[in-house]
């Protein structure tokens, strides 16, 4: 069984890589260029290269990372476009390009790989997510994260039952090395989410900050799957 991580940047994506891969799943990351794979690659993990706003190349590397690595247990989806903007600034095409990523390659990526799941009879799939309060200097980021956490709802209504785990971490803060928003904190939480019983289920944890001393993190859980 293996882990693949889509949207995997310096922050959080290359964090939750490396979580899984201490575990030993096997582990691909998937960025958009080649210069971020090799910043994020650590030996051992499949760097793949792929546009998620492009459906049929985010279909070929998912396939291709299940080719090599074996079936996925575990999927992240890590990509989003985050910029400040303010009601009316951003023209049409804009947002259509701002919520192609933070939603529809989410939407897509899980219609590729939960049904597969829920035939196997398990495995999760956890999104990254952010903005738990809407905020107008940032108007796409805040649409685009109601729009994953809707996204994460219906998917879990779907292939909740057939036992896949779908969830997202929401993160409540700037996310920077040595802060309370140090990514291998946050990191943690999407392993704790993957190996989570099924009558434990989370559908949404917010990530509020770790103490500078501290490693767990402070969080609000909703939505608890019975």
């Amino acid at each position: 069984m293996a882990a693949v991580v889509l949207g995997a940047g310096p922050g959080i994506g290359r964090s939750v890589a490396r979580r899984f891969a201490r575990e030993g799943l096997p582990v691909a990351v998937v960025a958009r260029s080649e210069r971020t794979l090799r910043e994020v690659a650590d030996a051992g993990m499949v760097a793949l290269a792929a546009d998620v706003t492009d459906e049929a190349a985010l279909r070929a590397v998912l396939d291709r990372a299940e080719r090599e690595l074996g079936a996925l247990r575990a999927v992240v989806y890590n990509a989003a476009v985050v910029r400040a903007d303010a009601p009316g600034e951003l023209s049409v095409r804009e947002h259509q390009q701002a919520w192609a990523v933070n939603v529809v390659g989410a939407l897509n990526t899980a219609a590729h790989v939960a049904p597969k799941m829920a035939r196997r009879g398990g495995g999760s799939f956890i999104v990254t997510g952010g903005m738990p309060e809407p905020d107008p200097r940032y108007v796409s980021l805040s649409l685009g994260k109601a729009g994953v956490r809707a996204l994460v709802t219906l998917l879990d209504m779907r292939y909740g039952p057939s036992g896949v785990h779908v969830a997202t971490v929401t993160v409540d803060g700037p996310v920077a090395p040595g802060t309370a928003f140090d990514p291998d904190d946050i990191a943690e939480h999407y392993w704790r989410l993957h190996t989570q019983p099924q009558g434990a289920w989370e559908r949404e944890y917010v990530f509020t900050g770790a103490p500078p001393a501290g490693r767990g993190g402070v969080s609000t859980d909703r939505w608890t799957r019975g």
